[in-house]
């Protein structure tokens, strides 16, 4: 469906940016019916809301005219909620109004606020900017409002997340009581709805959002990892996609600054971003992505609000999202415009069962595996290589030239083998990551039985190695460790043996029994690699989550689950609940 009958420069404006049709969100504020309405409008990330609110507001901005007579109070305002944000409507504004010749003024926190002041003073058609640097210019009457006729709301639940309400009712009683309201927000809260109240006349209710229902351009992958392997997962992950831009998800500014740094010096083209950085330096790290000098940014999820970068293919959840809405707004930030992404959730093995559930929770399809093998990448990079444009691309004379003289010296095989040197060089290295297969998900996990014959049979593997040592019996005794990862973060011998022998420096031969408990898991290690083992752990960081320390060994009653004795009792999870009175006491019978 085209787009209807708009102004002409705006007409011209949208064909020369090649946007033929409109999204969902575009087409329903351009209806007969939103004419001259106010509007509430509840729209999906990556919609094209900026386009719509920009094209519902043009007959007060423009009226019948091409082009805006010379600037002077503004005439319409859009309030966004971050920084972000706003710099990228004033961007998309600008391309979008720039055949009527209108004047836009940004203001934000975080840049020079004297130049702010001396764009107001020169004149606006349209003015951008966040809450409380509007305020500011407002009380200090840099900002006059008495001529607006459209004002704009953009993402007004995160505005009011934020703590903005004061700075938006503030702005908004200094417009006059005519002007036209456009409010838009992800969904409509009660709060939303009382500002909505207060603010608009008979507004019309637009909800183009798809509830419950992930982006569905949007492609979810799930990957098992080692706890301690996340970063070298990232890394693969990376490697793998090969997307033209990558937005890295971590947990507080430390991980980004440990993520950014550690890729740094693989060779990523990376850069970071989180709340600590000054606004030049966001501003610089976002203009190196969309220029093409950086392909990766490791954000922090107050960083990332708002984000709009072009060609993001992927993004990366290094550390689990906190809940539903922050998954959807982080994978949000791909698959935008009708283009395809990929969102990646790296899930520890300790962390699965929460994984699932926010899955579930999010209503989103998943598929599963284990992480991108170096040996899968560099069958990706060779593909890659063979289909790369460069090689069909017509040479002028001058290349031609350059490749005879190096033909002339040189056997076409070397020339290929230099190539393919070149092509390697600058890309990071692939990370040989662990997976033994991992869990399964669910009702495919091993029954009971099966994981009982598979503990026996490792056991019996061991005591007959151990006793392979002369005047040992079944095996002199070894050393036994403890890990703080119990039944309660679903540790399984699957998962914890390559952990054990990437922090121990030891082979899956060298573990004797595991027993695991509640809230930790005890182990052996065979005689002949306590001493490489015991110094491979004491290498350990303070911070290691997976902290390995010595422990006792078990005694008789402290059997575990790995070599078929009897389990420690498992969590109580309802029902009525057992007598834990002293040994010996029996609770009289009722009748």
């Amino acid at each position: 469906m085209p787009f209807p009958t708009l102004n002409r420069a705006l007409e011209r404006a949208l064909f020369a940016q090649q946007y033929l049709e409109p999204t969902s969100v575009q087409a329903a504020v351009l209806e007969t019916a939103a004419d001259g309405r106010d509007l509430l409008v509840s729209a999906q990330t990556g919609s094209g809301k900026t386009v719509a609110f920009g094209l519902a507001m043009a007959h007060e901005v423009l009226g019948e005219a091409e082009r805006l007579p010379p600037a002077g109070a503004p005439l319409a305002l859009v309030i966004a909620p971050t920084r972000e944000l706003a710099l990228q409507v004033s961007r998309e504004l600008a391309w979008l109004y720039a055949e009527a010749g209108a004047r836009i003024a940004t203001c934000v926190g975080g840049m020079d606020a004297r130049r702010e002041q001396r764009a107001l003073a020169d004149g606006a058609h349209i003015v951008v900017g966040t809450p409380g640097r509007l305020r500011d210019h407002l009380e200090r009457a840099h900002l006059q409002l008495a001529s607006i006729r459209a004002a704009v709301l953009d993402e007004a639940d995160e505005m009011l997340d934020l703590g903005f309400r004061e700075d938006l009712e503030t702005i908004l009683d200094f417009t006059p009581p005519e002007r036209r309201t456009l409010l838009f927000s992800a969904t409509i809260a009660p709060g939303i709805a009382a500002l909505a109240r207060r603010y608009q006349k008979d507004a019309l209710r637009i909800d183009t959002a798809r509830r419950n229902e992930p982006h569905g351009d949007i492609d979810y992958r799930a990957i098992r990892v080692a706890p301690h392997e996340v970063e070298h997962a990232v890394v693969n992950v990376l490697r793998h996609f090969e997307a033209p831009g990558a937005l890295v998800f971590c947990a507080t500014r430390e991980a980004v600054r440990h993520l950014h740094v550690s890729l740094r010096e693989r060779g990523f083209q990376v850069v970071a971003l989180s709340g600590e950085l000054s606004q030049k330096d966001r501003s610089e790290a976002l203009q190196a992505l969309r220029d093409g000098r950086a392909q990766v940014c490791v954000a922090t999820d107050v960083a990332a609000r708002g984000l709009d970068l072009p060609d993001l293919g992927l993004v990366v959840h290094a550390e689990l999202p906190q809940n539903k809405a922050a998954l959807l707004h982080r994978s949000g930030r791909t698959g935008r415009a009708g283009r395809k992404g990929v969102s990646v959730l790296l899930v520890p093995h300790s962390r699965r069962r929460y994984a699932e559930r926010l899955l579930d929770e999010a209503h989103v399809k998943v598929t599963w595996s284990g992480p991108p093998t170096a040996e899968a990448i560099r069958e990706r990079d060779q593909q890659r290589l063979l289909s790369d444009p460069a090689l069909a691309e017509p040479a002028s004379e001058e290349e031609l030239t350059l490749a005879r003289a190096i033909l002339a010296g040189h056997a076409p095989e070397q020339v290929a083998t230099a190539l393919l040197r070149l092509h390697r060089a600058r890309l990071p290295a692939p990370e040989e990551l662990m997976d033994d297969g991992g869990y399964e998900v669910r009702d495919q996990r091993p029954n009971n039985r099966e994981r009982r014959a598979e503990r026996q049979s490792f056991t019996r593997e061991r005591e007959g190695q151990a006793g392979a040592h002369p005047g040992q019996g079944r095996g002199a005794p070894g050393g036994w460790f403890r890990i703080k990862v119990g039944r309660r973060d679903d540790a399984d011998p699957k998962w914890l043996i390559p952990v054990i022998c990437r922090l121990g420096h030891v082979a899956k031969a060298d573990i004797g029994a595991i027993r695991i408990f509640e809230r930790e898991t005890k182990f052996e290690i065979a005689p002949e690699a306590l001493n490489r083992f015991t110094a491979a752990i004491n290498a350990q960081g303070e911070a290691e989550r997976e902290r390995i320390e010595p422990a006792a060994a078990p005694g008789p009653r402290e059997s575990g689950p790995r070599d078929g004795g009897p389990r420690e009792k498992p969590a109580f999870r309802g029902g009525p609940k057992p007598h834990r009175g002293k040994p010996g006491f029996k609770p009289k019978r009722k009748g």
